[in-house]
């Protein structure tokens, strides 16, 4: 019912997140503060591209979950927009499911991004050792 709503909150904090880390970083290579040389900085990948990845995957998600919302008619172009929000005992149940249901997918994409942060991390420092 509203499950993607779960996901799609976290996709907003990232993106916030996402841009003001891009902003410090510009603002450091502007600066010369980088310690890093070209090489290094090439092979590794900047926290705000890994929190992109998390940002797209969330977005993604949310993007599928409304269009299957839609299509069953759990979503309308009318207000209360949810079709479970205009009845209280709908309401509970909607609430119910965004609370297992949304906060479950919501975590387990995060997870899965860690993993590939990780792996990331890896091959990234397998790379600054051949180098």
């Amino acid at each position: 019912m509203a499950c993607l709503l779960v996901p799609a909150a976290e996709a907003v904090v990232t993106t916030v997140v996402q841009k003001a880390i891009e902003k410090k970083e510009k603002a450091a290579a502007e600066n010369g503060n980088q310690t890093e040389n070209k090489a290094e900085t090439s092979q590794m990948a900047s926290f705000s591209k890994k929190l992109k990845w998390l940002n797209n995957m969330l977005w993604g998600g949310a993007a599928l979950l409304a269009f299957e919302h839609i299509w069953h008619g759990e979503i309308v172009p009318w207000f209360p927009f949810l079709t479970a929000a205009s009845n209280p005992q709908d309401t509970a149940e909607m609430l119910h499911e965004m609370s297992t249901v949304g906060v479950s997918m919501a975590v387990l994409v995060t997870a899965i991004w860690g993993v590939m942060v990780a792996v990331s991390y890896r091959i990234e420092n397998r790379a600054k050792k051949a180098v």
